[in-house]
């Protein structure tokens, strides 16, 4: 006489016991196709691990074109390597921020704007097209930089500086010298200083508060605060508070302390 088969908890018993989806072989594998480790091919075939992408803080607020890059690597050695920008930025479309830097809120750019590794930006920054910034720069709150300048390594813009377009800045005092990387500075333009479109700031000079350059100077010795400099050399050719207002808009001179 046949056995009959098993039915009810027997069976279930049984059905259950040949079931194990959690079983360390199948973890295993889940494990290994997870996207949190993901692998690349080598040349000869071998499995090697993707790079890590760099730590990017951005605030609320903030806007990013798709085009834009946000966190690009660098080949130089940090201490650091996250990105923080603060709230309610708005970064256009070729716009690259590299790692390591510290942007505080309001940061505004233009189109294919260059923002390198370690510099310490205040806040309400705003910088347009084509302008770059070197690392290792410190700049202050409200700064303005326009079209086409570039602002060497190791240079301090403070508060309310502005640039106008095509303003270059060195920190090069001998090039092609094979040490000329240890002693590299770039100037230092202190508070509410102006400069005006093509001039050229050079390495170690300090600008003194609320100075003016005018267009096409080359600044190449330290400028006393409240002066106007012009010229090729630059020479000091007034005070601020001498200026009048051309266009007959301002009884007072435009930079009267």
């Amino acid at each position: 006489m046949k056995k009959p088969k098993k039915t009810g908890d027997k069976a279930a018993k049984k059905h259950a016991g040949t079931r194990t989806p959690e079983s360390p072989t199948r973890a295993a594998k889940a494990s290994a196709r997870a996207p949190a480790s993901p692998r690349t091919s080598g040349a000869a075939g071998r499995e090697s691990a993707a790079p890590t992408p760099p730590p990017v803080r951005i605030g609320p607020g903030s806007k990013v074109d798709g085009s834009a890059i946000v966190g690009y690597p660098t080949g130089r050695k940090l201490p650091a390597y996250e990105l923080v920008v603060g709230a309610n930025a708005q970064i256009r479309a070729g716009t690259i921020l590299y790692v390591g830097s510290v942007i505080g809120d309001g940061l505004e750019t233009g189109h294919h704007v260059v923002i390198r590794e370690q510099n310490r930006i205040g806040r309400d920054f705003r910088i347009w097209n084509g302008a770059t910034i070197d690392y290792g720069c410190v700049i202050g709150d409200r700064v303005k930089i326009h079209c086409n300048c570039y602002v060497a390594q190791f240079t301090v813009l403070e508060d309310d500086v502005f640039l106008a377009p095509g303003v270059t800045i060195a920190n090069d005092i001998h090039p092609g010298c094979s040490r000329s990387k240890e002693c590299m500075r770039g100037p230092t333009l202190h508070r509410g200083v102006q400069v005006g479109v093509n001039a050229t700031i050079l390495p170690y000079v300090v600008i003194g508060e609320g100075s003016l350059i005018a267009a096409g100077a080359v600044v190449h010795r330290d400028v006393p605060p409240h002066s106007v400099v012009a010229g090729n050399p630059g020479k000091i050719i007034r005070r601020t508070r001498d200026l009048r207002c051309s266009t007959g808009l301002l009884e007072t001179g435009p930079y009267e302390v």
